[in-house]
């Protein structure tokens, strides 16, 4: 048994050896996935009500880097400078008085006893002009648009004949959310996030993102005030967030960062009031505040604008619709109120005094003055880095727009790209 056990151990001992001078088998590593190479997308974004010098309050690093790697400057807003006219013309490359979107509030006589307000989305009182989503859907660009104003309409459609809560027809972004100011900005930017992970034939290459809390401040507190630098600061802050995960999905972007208007202080020694020199009974009030737009009643007209038309002291002239001056390109279309009373630069017109405190900010002014100005800055792989450029109007946003989504340029637009073409390379 002792012989047999040493002859097994010595098989077992020269097999181990066998084994350990035999290198194992090699498995085949399975190939490195390829990184994918992502094209670049264009991603607008709107800061509501942010005025270009907010860039100068040492808040804004990430705002600031992205004007440092590209070009930035003054934009003129469209008059009337208020959000919903301006958000439309930006995307439009047309003027409030040529889209229809002529104020935050409006009437059509081809609606009798309609209002028109920040919440209509009935197709009939945006379909003048075509923004640049739906350009972009026809041309097989897929678009994404988060709380754009007028993004959640179904552009082209109208109201069923049988069913006016239904609409037919009509195009939409691929991609769309309806703004809800509860929405953090945390969420906001998550969302357009998620649609760019998405495999590339569902991804958008054209995305809209818009932020708030800027235009909000600065009506509560006044564009000047420690709560409108914070707001600044946090809109900064989001769109660094934005920037960090847009580079770990090694995502290229064109930016375009853009506001619909600035913000001036307002007061309540800064207020004119209509009813004190006109008869209120004789008129109705469409909107009052940063202007007043006035209807007279029927039979009212010539005692209306008797008392209304011409300068009231040196800050308020009310104009007939037709003898606005041509400067502010506004008056002709038919949902601008007969008659604009309009005020110097933070001053208040209202149409009967006023049961609350006049103080914090508002926009809606000449668009050429100081206060109104907006931001605008764009950086990315199809912009050079030129720094300042000459302050323009924003009608030209929309051509930037499409030159940046290979887009051809729009017919008869109110604006051309003429500002960004050395940037461009054009």
């Amino acid at each position: 048994m002792r012989r047999i056990a040493l002859a097994f151990s010595l098989a077992a001992a020269v097999a181990l050896s066998a084994c350990a001078a035999t290198p194992p088998p090699t498995l085949a590593s399975a190939p490195a996935l390829a990184a994918e190479t992502r094209a670049p997308v264009t991603i607008l974004v709107s800061i509501d009500g942010f005025r270009p010098d907010y860039l100068d309050r040492g808040v804004t690093p990430n705002l600031n880097a992205l004007a440092a790697s590209g070009i930035s400057g003054s934009m003129r807003p469209s008059y009337p400078s208020k959000t919903f006219p301006n958000h439309w013309t930006l995307v439009t490359g047309l003027r409030p008085d040529r889209t229809g979107i002529v104020a935050n509030k409006m009437l059509d006589a081809a609606r009798p006893g309609e209002t028109f307000t920040m919440a209509s989305d009935d197709p009939f009182w945006w379909n003048a002009a075509e923004p640049i989503w739906v350009t972009a859907e026809k041309a097989g660009i897929r678009t994404g648009t988060g709380f754009w104003p007028g993004s959640n309409v179904a552009w082209g459609g109208e109201r069923a004949k049988d069913w006016p809560n239904d609409l037919t027809g009509g195009t939409r972004p691929s991609d769309w959310a309806q703004f809800n100011i509860v929405v953090s900005d945390r969420q906001r930017v998550d969302m357009a996030i998620d649609w760019l992970r998405r495999p590339a034939a569902t991804r958008p290459q054209f995305v809209t993102l818009y932020f708030d809390e800027v235009d909000t401040a600065g009506h509560q507190y006044g564009p000047f005030d420690a709560h409108t630098t914070a707001a600044v600061a946090a809109v900064d802050s989001a769109i660094g967030r934005l920037r960090e995960q847009l580079a770990a999905l090694g995502q290229p972007v064109n930016f375009v960062i853009v506001a619909d208007h600035g913000m001036a202080p307002i007061a309540n020694d800064r207020v004119i009031v209509l009813d004190t020199f006109s008869n209120a009974d004789d008129y109705d009030v469409v909107e009052d505040g940063v202007y007043a737009s006035v209807n007279p009643k029927p039979g009212k007209e010539a005692s209306v604008e008797k008392a209304l038309l011409g300068a009231h002291g040196p800050h308020l002239t009310c104009y007939r619709k037709a003898d606005v001056p041509e400067r502010f390109h506004y008056g002709k279309n038919p949902r601008v109120p007969a008659i604009l009373c309009m005020p110097e630069d933070g001053w208040t017109v209202l149409a009967h005094p006023a049961k609350y405190a006049i103080k914090g900010g508002a926009h809606g002014y000449d668009n050429f003055a100081p206060d109104m100005l907006a931001l605008f800055l764009a950086t990315g792989p199809a912009i050079k880095p030129l720094g300042k450029i000459a302050t323009f109007d924003n009608v030209d946003i929309a051509p930037l727009l499409r030159d940046l989504l290979g887009l051809p340029a729009g017919q008869n637009l109110d604006g051309d790209d003429a500002p960004f073409r050395a940037a461009l390379g054009k």
